[in-house]
Parts: structure tokens; C-alpha cells; sequence
């Protein structure tokens, strides 16, 4: 029912502009016959809007993957270099946060594994709304961030890396049999964020598989059992994902980004010092807008992203 939903939208907003199309095209031929500047100008807007609208259209297209209309876990992991990149994993997890909250979906919070100083090690976070996992999956990778470091004292520049990790939140009908013997399950007590009831038992939960070596993490909620629950869905759904990558024959490229956080992984670069540019290294798009961007401003990039890929796509199937 969701998928014919789906495609019933998109053919109605699809004939909807057509319809608009024709009735400004007519108005036009009135405007130029009658010479009437005002109508002319309320046709030029009407043509903006409706080329901003295929463009939208366009981009929903893209989202065509069997999973690509569900939700989303976003995992972020500081690099190497201490407190330097523990804030850099902070600014992203604030990034992504204000992205999801502009598109109208919710964010909630699944994780988080506070830096010494300033910061976050780790935070995983689900995103909830049409399409999360289908916008939101060409992120996955190494961010690289260059800048004056505000704990530095002698203002020197540094490097600094960390990973992005999307996958999607899997649906009742999609079955993954995972082996318990497979699984290791260990409890902890829960830190940051939460109140301090969230730390008087070993509520949270980390499950370790064997053979994969996926781990994956729960502490948002105080009951150990609500949180098994939770990170037993996240296992499908990594499990699930990398089973995906593999028939796309992109699983070793994946690897090799979740293996070294570091130089020649990355897939953006954000430079603020000495000038200031954000540049995807995939499709080379890029931004003198740091701002924005760190504000959540990644539809661009995440456009241009998913073009690439199903570009990509084409041209193996061909």
C-alpha cells in the first residue's frame, strides 16, 4: 500500500504540472499577443515554480531502491586526534540533526558516547520520515574537516576526520535470520545525556556479530529490554545492508571507508581555514557557504550524490 501510494503521488504531481505547463503556455500566447507586461511576469513566476518543482520531482525519482522510502539510523565515529575530532563528530551529529529537522522528519537519539573533554567518541540516531534512508544514504563515508582549532592554544591549523555510517530501518516484511549463537550481548551502564536515572543500571546494550564483526549500541532508554529490542533492529538492518552492498558490488569500497578514518577515504572535505569551501571528492560540487551547510543546508550534495549513482548504475547495466 505504501509503494502504490508512492506512485500514485508521483503521477499525480507529474500530470498536475503538466496541466500548469499548458495553462501557462496558453497564458503566455495571450500575454504576448496583448503585450501585457504584468501578465508576462506572472507567467515567468509561474514557469520558476514549476521548474523548481520537476527538479524536486527529478530527485524523488532517484529514490527508487526497495528501501529507500524508510527511516534511517545515522552512526557518527570521531577519528583519530582526541578532542579535535571529537568536536568535529559533534558538529556533524548537529549537522545531520538540523538537515533531518528542515526536511520535516523526526530525529531521535539511540546513542551517544560523550568525548573526554568536548564532544562525542560515537552517537547514532534514527531518522523518521519518507524517503530518510533514500536522501540520507549517500553521506556514509569519511568527512575531513579543516580549520583553526579552538583548543589549541598556539591557533594552529588541523585535520580532522570522521565517519558517517547510514543504513536503513527495516520493514516487518523484510526478513533477516541472525544465528543468537552468532551474537554476543553485552550490558553497561549508560552515560551523557539522559538524566540520572539513565545511570543507575546496566540499561544499555551492545551487541557484537561474530562473524561480521558489526557492533551496534542502545542506551536512549532506561529498560535494558526496550533496548535489546532496539539494537536487535539495528543488527537486522546492518545486516541487511551489507548483504545489499555486496549484490551491488560496492561492499570492499565500503569496507575500505569503515576501515581507516583517515587520509584518501574521505568523501568530503570541509575547509574553513585559511579559506572556506566544502567539496564533495565524488562529484566534485562545492560551496563557499560553510555556514549553511554546517547548518544543515546538504540537499545539494545529497542530490548530486544519488545523480552520480544511478548514473553510475546505468552505465553497468548497459
Amino acid at each position: 500500500m505504501r509503494e502504490r501510494n508512492r506512485l500514485d503521488k508521483a503521477i499525480t504531481d507529474v500530470r498536475q504540472l503538466q496541466g500548469d505547463l499548458d495553462d501557462a503556455c496558453e497564458l503566455a500566447e495571450l500575454a504576448e499577443m496583448d503585450e501585457d507586461t504584468t501578465l508576462l511576469k506572472e507567467v515567468d513566476a509561474a514557469f520558476a515554480d514549476m521548474a523548481k518543482r520537476a527538479r524536486k520531482a527529478e530527485l524523488e525519482a532517484l529514490l527508487s531502491g526497495e528501501v529507500d522510502a524508510n527511516d534511517a539510523f545515522l552512526e557518527i565515529h570521531a577519528g583519530a586526534g582526541g578532542t579535535e575530532s571529537q568536536d568535529w563528530a559533534n558538529m556533524l551529529l548537529r549537522m545531520y540533526t538540523r538537515w533531518a529537522n528542515s526536511r520535516g522528519f523526526k530525529v531521535e537519539l539511540i546513542e551517544q558516547q560523550s568525548g573526554e573533554e568536548a564532544g562525542i567518541k560515537s552517537a547514532t540516531i534514527q531518522i523518521k520520515g519518507e524517503n530518510a534512508y533514500g536522501w540520507a544514504k549517500t553521506e556514509s563515508g569519511v568527512h575531513r574537516l579543516v580549520r583553526i582549532s579552538p583548543f589549541d592554544s598556539s591557533a594552529r591549523r588541523h585535520t580532522s576526520f570522521s565517519s558517517v555510517w547510514v543504513y536503513p530501518v527495516l520493514d516487518d516484511n523484510i526478513e533477516v535470520e541472525i544465528e543468537e549463537k552468532d551474537v554476543r550481548t553485552d550490558t553497561y551502564r549508560a552515560s551523557g545525556a539522559g538524566g540520572q536515572h539513565i545511570n543507575k543500571t546496566d540499561s544499555a546494550v551492545r551487541l557484537t556479530h561474530i562473524p561480521t564483526g558489526i557492533v551496534v549500541q542502545c542506551q536512549n532508554d532506561r529498560s535494558q529490554h526496550k533496548n535489546r529490542a532496539t539494537a536487535w533492529d539495528m543488527l537486522r538492518a546492518r545486516l541487511y545492508e551489507k548483504a545489499l552492498q555486496e549484490r551491488e558490488a560496492e561492499a570492499q569500497a565500503t569496507e575500505d571507508q569503515k576501515s581507516d578514518i583517515g587520509w584518501g577515504h574521505q568523501i568530503r572535505s570541509y575547509v574553513l581555514q585559511p579559506y572556506q569551501m566544502i567539496k564533495d571528492l565524488r562529484t566534485n560540487l562545492e560551496t563557499s557557504n560553510t555556514q549553511a551547510v554546517l547548518d544543515g543546508d546538504l540537499d545539494a550534495f545529497m542530490a548530486a550524490s544519488l545523480a552520480a549513482q544511478v548514473g553510475g548504475s546505468e552505465q553497468e547495466s548497459s
